[in-house]
């Protein structure tokens, strides 16, 4: 497995990094376990400069780290920036809430008394990370400020185009304070998972990635009793109620496909409009597309990046392709792509057949997918009709309405009138073949953590 960074607009090779053996896998899982041992005695005050001086970090030198992310996966500049930013709030949100998020609880019992049994949220030692190339530093920042804030270490395995990335942010922990091992990047193949997840002083695994990928490392995980959280694909239905405000929401529906090239697991995928405002959404989500700017990411006035990899660019093609065949229509904007990188053609799909593999599947590119429905009843059974429950988005001007309606969404988030997001005090997550667990605020934290009972004598002093 070659790590390297090829850039998507040069589509040059620019640096490669070697493979690790597997005794240095071992020996990184050494480091990062000496280092829990010491980490895990710190004090919540301790962790949280460390966090602290991260976010800092990001913050003065963010056009710096934005360029490394754009470079090596093609996002627009603005976009990274933003990510950064990002970053930023999620070690802040650990600083302002971490130590609250972890404070021992007490439950009420009738056996043992009303504050005799208290819950305890303890570290448990290494976690592995294995994150995705589409957002190289908010995939790292959303399990290791939390994780390193509960007093855990981490190692981490990314992505093989975003090498630059990987070894930046590790050298940011460093720089803020954290002892060495706290979080260690590794170089690591597909197989070496095995390797990492055997280790008993591996105590979970958080990935971000593929639907392959996570049923690949759930198995192994699941095989050495590791618990897991899994963050996979998306197909995030977009529904538009006849009350709907058009013109905005059309320009929610463009930024909520194109953003990072359409390459989100929860960007809005599969667009259902009901049958009274369909054609007016339809022109008007045309002519929006139309609009976009292709060109160099580093470039302020681009607002359409090319995808990460020629390999990407491919795989989308014969996705699109084979859409086609099955019978949707297929139409181009045909704005102007640069001659050079992996740029693809902004494409929306209408009439895509009952049963076609196209509805079923994850187009991660500026493919759109626009459904018409007669009503709100179907637009609901349309969007449920999905392997996937990551994201989803209700638009509508009765709010209250448009809850019941994200309440009938068989999904882990729904966001009313925008598409579906992030943000840094946010839980992230779905359901179905979008995963399982959940980051951020106090759930995130407490996925890795033990939850330790302590309870008093009983009342009675019987057992």
């Amino acid at each position: 497995m070659a790590y390297k960074t090829t850039n998507p607009y040069t589509e040059e090779v620019e640096k490669e990094f070697e493979t690790l053996t597997d005794d240095e896998v071992k020996e990184a899982i050494g480091k990062a376990d000496e280092a829990f041992q010491a980490w895990k005695c710190t004090s919540f005050e301790e962790r949280k400069a460390v966090l602290q001086k991260a976010a800092d970090l990001l913050r003065d030198n963010a056009e710096e780290h934005a360029k490394i992310i754009t470079t090596e996966m093609g996002k627009t500049l603005a976009e990274a920036k933003l990510e950064v930013d990002i970053c930023v709030g999620i070690f802040e949100d650990y600083v302002k809430n971490g130590e609250k998020y972890l404070e021992p609880r007490v439950l009420p019992s009738d056996k043992y008394g009303k504050d005799s049994v208290t819950l305890y949220f303890e570290p448990q030692g290494v976690i592995y990370m294995v994150e995705p190339w589409n957002f190289p530093y908010y995939q790292l920042a959303r399990v290791a400020a939390p994780q390193l804030m509960a007093g855990n270490t981490l190692i981490y395995k990314h992505a093989s185009n975003v090498p630059q990335c990987a070894l930046k942010f590790e050298q940011l922990m460093k720089d803020a304070g954290l002892p060495e091992g706290g979080f260690i990047n590794i170089f690591a193949s597909h197989d070496q998972s095995d390797i990492v997840l055997a280790d008993d002083r591996v105590r979970g695994v958080a990935l971000t990635g593929s639907e392959g990928a996570g049923a690949a490392v759930a198995a192994t995980a699941g095989k050495y009793l590791k618990k897991s959280t899994m963050e996979l694909g998306g197909a995030d239905a977009f529904i538009v109620l006849e009350d709907a405000d058009i013109d905005k929401t059309v320009e929610w529906a463009v930024m909520g496909r194109h953003w990072n090239a359409g390459q989100v697991c929860c960007s809005s995928k599969r667009m259902i409009v009901v049958d009274a405002v369909y054609d007016e959404f339809l022109e008007k989500y045309r002519e929006g597309v139309k609009k976009l700017k292709a060109g160099d990411p580093m470039d302020p006035e681009t607002d359409l990046a090319p995808l990460s990899s020629a390999q990407a660019k491919k795989d989308l093609q014969a996705q699109l392709e084979e859409a086609i065949a099955e019978g949707a229509h297929a139409e181009e904007a045909g704005i102007e792509l640069p001659e050079k990188g992996c740029f693809f053609q902004p494409t929306i799909l209408t009439d895509i057949p009952e049963g076609a593999k196209a509805r079923y599947v994850e187009f991660f590119g500026p493919v759109s997918q626009i459904y018409r429905v007669k009503d709100e009843e179907e637009a609901i059974k349309l969007a449920n009709d999905s392997p996937y429950g990551l994201g989803g988005s209700v638009f509508t001007q009765d709010l209250e309405h448009g809850k019941e309606v994200a309440r009938k969404l068989d999904t882990g988030m729904v966001y009313l009138n925008h598409p579906t997001g992030v943000a840094s005090d946010i839980p992230f997550g779905g359901v179905k073949r979008s995963g399982y667990g959940r980051e951020l605020v106090d759930l995130g934290i407490h996925e890795f953590v033990n939850i330790k009972v302590v309870a008093d004598s009983p009342i009675d002093g019987e057992f």
